[in-house]
């Protein structure tokens, strides 16, 4: 049966808070797809400011009602942020768009809760662009046992396939995003048996403490390349006791940055304290990559990275300086033709056709859910 493509648009704003990604995609939901145009928006530092004061004051669910006022008014700032560019960009390009997937700015998320909030008004959306948005892509998810969290699997294992085809890598793959947190996929062959052969985890903080604490000490947003942190000195003492006392009892639930703090290195230099952070947090990504192999009896024969954390050269490092025993390293998924920074903004356009079609997005063996389900809701206010 012959299956149609869509062209849909995938709007990604992650943990990092700085700004928004943007993808156009030709997909038909299945094993079909091509990037057309990737692009990134940045906030400007009041919206960027205002984001981050909020984040960090809700912690709760009655804290989601006590700045209510607040999320209100900055989820319409952050709404008509998203019209405005999907306009620039559909002029631009001259580009006819059937889907807009709509992923917003995550501000608080507790699957205990059953909770994630994203703020972005898809209706608003719908009726500034004229398009049909699809959003809100974890309540289902969260109301069906899972985490949540993470949803781009099924694009990661569309991708391992085509890179497969293409360059010949050896199964199975490895697929690593280091966002604000880290997550993985694990694909163990090129079969499209998803309920028995992808597997997905957050495993680790990804760039969240480096990225707190290069903000609350300097005028810069993040480590541009580590280069902050390969100009400190990294305190074995502190390093030891951390690795020591923290330890991440399960992969089997979804990770927040609020999850993890950096007061342990609190008293070092800007440098060193960064350096601390990173090798702490290339330690903890590298020890979930081998306990996860070995959860699930997985002998991996590639790591692709993806995310802003595979530009900091020295987390990297340091990853593969710990991964030195399973004599493999991380590649970067830029060798393999796939942008890096838009893999996430790419798969929220694929989830957005497969949850027009109605077809699974989350997984028992990616977000805990009962059974394989479909997500995200459908708006279209025009």
């Amino acid at each position: 049966m012959k299956k149609n493509f869509f062209t849909s648009m995938g709007l990604m704003s992650g943990t990092s808070m700085d700004g928004v990604d943007i993808s156009i995609i030709k997909s038909d939901g299945y094993q079909e797809f091509s990037c057309v145009f990737n692009s990134y928006y940045e906030y400007d530092n009041d919206f960027y400011d205002n984001l981050t004061f909020l984040r960090d004051k809700i912690l709760n669910f009655d804290d989601l009602k006590k700045y209510s006022k607040e999320l209100i008014d900055l989820e319409k700032k952050f709404t008509i942020f998203n019209g405005k560019i999907i306009k620039e960009i559909v002029e631009k390009k001259s580009q006819k768009i059937d889907l807009i997937g709509f992923h917003g700015q995550t501000i608080f998320h507790s699957p205990s809760e059953k909770i994630s909030k994203q703020l972005g008004d898809a209706k608003l959306l719908s009726q500034l662009t004229k398009k049909i948005i699809i959003n809100n892509f974890r309540q289902n998810d969260l109301l069906n046992g899972g985490q949540g969290a993470p949803l781009t699997p099924i694009f990661h294992q569309l991708i391992s396939k085509m890179i497969y085809d293409k360059f010949n890598i050896k199964y199975p793959i490895t697929l690593i995003n280091i966002g604000g947190i880290t997550n993985v996929t694990q694909i163990i062959n090129d079969q499209e048996d998803l309920n028995s052969k992808l597997f997905a985890h957050d495993v680790a903080p990804g760039n969240c403490l480096i990225d707190e604490w290069v903000r609350k000490h300097s005028t810069h947003k993040f480590d541009k390349d580590g280069d902050i942190a390969n100009s400190g000195k990294v305190d074995d003492l502190i390093f030891n006791q951390a690795i020591e006392n923290f330890k991440i009892d399960s992969f089997d639930v979804s990770m927040d940055i609020k999850d993890f703090d950096f007061s342990f290195v609190r008293g070092l230099s800007f440098q060193d304290g960064c350096a601390t952070l990173t090798k702490f947090t290339a330690y903890l990504i590298s020890e979930g990559l081998k306990k996860i192999d070995l959860n699930r009896n997985i002998n991996t024969q590639n790591y692709l990275v993806c995310g802003g954390g595979r530009k900091n050269k020295y987390l990297i490092q340091n990853i593969n300086n710990f991964l030195i025993e399973k004599n493999l390293k991380l590649q970067n998924i830029d060798d393999y033709k796939f942008d890096g920074d838009f893999v996430e903004s790419q798969a929220f356009a694929y989830l957005a056709i497969r949850s027009y079609l109605k077809l699974p997005i989350s997984f028992p063996d990616t977000t805990r859910c009962k059974k394989a389900i479909t997500g995200g809701e459908i708006i279209k206010n025009f």
